[in-house]
């Protein structure tokens, strides 16, 4: 499905990474797992044309494209709301932007905030609600960009410990009902043994892959597996044995 292919960028002669590839399959959950400042979020600048590359490819669906503007739907860390409107016109962006929202789009709007515990809040504005609530906003804008491809760059890096669980649960939406291809990054090991089909562990700058890891059992029974701790472990220490 995406293909990424001897990507290379370097600032002020510093190399972040160098011939880096690679690639996930449609409908796929793949977490990219490394240190703070290893170049995860800059990775995603160079797919989304944000930063230009020095080199490499990219092609999804076997096609090739200069970036995934208008393939892709980002999420991050900051729920990146408009705080003059309403959590509802917040959701349909993706929509406005290309024409007016037509009563359909106000309707699967309104199923989203159902679906993601916020019906009765559609005509609050962001600061009027709290912090988990406006990440949930910002995942049903995600939804609504009607893109085969979503980057989450630690999306739940901001919340507190219960909402963010409640939130990874509704991450897995966007795979299991929307059928999205997804590339996660994040430097929370748990976060990423919860969530992902292929773990990708990666080394500080210049980054690469030390590591390719498929979590073994279904996503709602890995946290209660005997073995889950132990793949904690494992993962920890090859991203420390990567450090040196």
């Amino acid at each position: 499905m995406l293909e990424i292919r001897s990507f290379s960028k370097s600032f002020d002669s510093r190399p972040v990474f160098s011939d880096f590839s690679l690639s996930a399959e449609q409908g796929s959950f793949t977490v990219l797992l490394g240190p703070s400042g290893c170049g995860k979020s800059t990775l995603f600048d160079l797919l989304m044309g944000i930063l230009p590359r020095d080199s490499g490819r990219i092609s999804l669906g076997g096609r090739e494209m200069p970036d995934l503007r208008g393939a892709a739907a980002y999420m991050s860390q900051k729920d990146l709301l408009l705080p003059w409107k309403t959590l509802r016109e917040n959701a349909l962006l993706p929509v406005a932007v290309k024409r007016t929202p037509a009563a359909e789009d106000h309707r699967r709007a309104e199923d989203l905030f159902s679906l993601l515990g916020l019906s009765g809040r559609e005509d609050y504005f962001p600061g009027q609600v709290s912090g988990g609530m406006a990440q949930r906003c910002a995942l049903a804008r995600t939804i609504l960009f009607d893109t085969p491809v979503a980057l989450l760059d630690e999306p739940l890096s901001a919340l507190d410990a219960i909402t963010r669980r409640t939130l990874r649960g509704l991450l897995l939406l966007l795979q299991s009902r929307f059928g999205k291809t997804i590339l996660m990054v994040t430097h929370d090991v748990e976060e990423a043994l919860l969530l992902a089909d292929t773990i990708l562990l990666l080394s500080p700058p210049p980054m690469r892959i030390l590591e390719v890891l498929r979590p073994e059992g279904t996503k709602d029974s890995r946290e209660e597996s005997p073995s889950f701790a132990g793949m904690k472990r494992c993962i920890l220490k090859l991203l420390q044995e990567g450090s040196r």
